[in-house]
Order: structure tokens, then sequence, then C-alpha cells
């Protein structure tokens, strides 16, 4: 049985990591950041187009048990910062297939 975006109405059946902004003042410490917290490969491209792509590629991503799901922590300070920045994580968050991307709210 499915719930929101797809997922499995159950959270124990959900893969999930924790993207946290907290701290991030720019985009290089927003890659770095994705990159870890999506234990990402060494050669990831730390830009939007190569976020794009590890979000919309599963064998990019860590193979995982649930349904991948990737919780943003902190985003609303990193909006204040870097507005445009936000903006494009957003869209690419958005398009992204491989993970459900979910905005913590608090």
């Amino acid at each position: 049985m499915s719930g929101l975006n797809g997922l499995p109405v159950s959270p124990a059946d959900w893969t999930v990591r924790v993207l946290d902004l907290d701290g991030v003042e720019d985009k290089a410490a927003f890659m770095d950041r994705c990159a870890t917290a999506l234990a990402l490969p060494a050669w990831f491209g730390r830009n939007w187009d190569a976020l794009a792509d590890a979000l919309g590629d599963p064998g990019q991503l860590p193979a995982a048990e649930g349904a991948p799901v990737l919780v943003v922590r902190g985003w609303d300070r990193f909006e204040e910062r870097q507005p445009a920045q936000w903006e494009i994580a957003r869209e690419v968050f958005a398009q992204a297939s491989a993970v459900t991307v979910l905005l913590a709210l608090g």
C-alpha cells in the first residue's frame, strides 16, 4: 500500500538519509553536505547537473532496503542566505525520481 508520493505508508519501510543544511553558507558547502548525506562517490561533480543526475539515477545512490527518502533539515536558513541557490535546489529536488525528498519543518 502506498501513501505520500508513492512511498510505503509505514516509515519502517523507508530508508532515510538526512541532509542537514544547518550552517551551510554557500553552494560549495551545500554540495559537500549532499555528497556526505547521500554517500555519493568521490567522482560526484558537486554541481547542480551532477546532483540532478544522482537524484534521478538509483545506480548512483547506495543500495537501500526500503524506499529511499531524503529529509532536508535547516533548508529555511539556507533559503534566507542563498535564495537563488535554494530555488535551483528545490527544482532539482522536485525532479528527483530515485529518491523522495521531504523538507522538514522546524
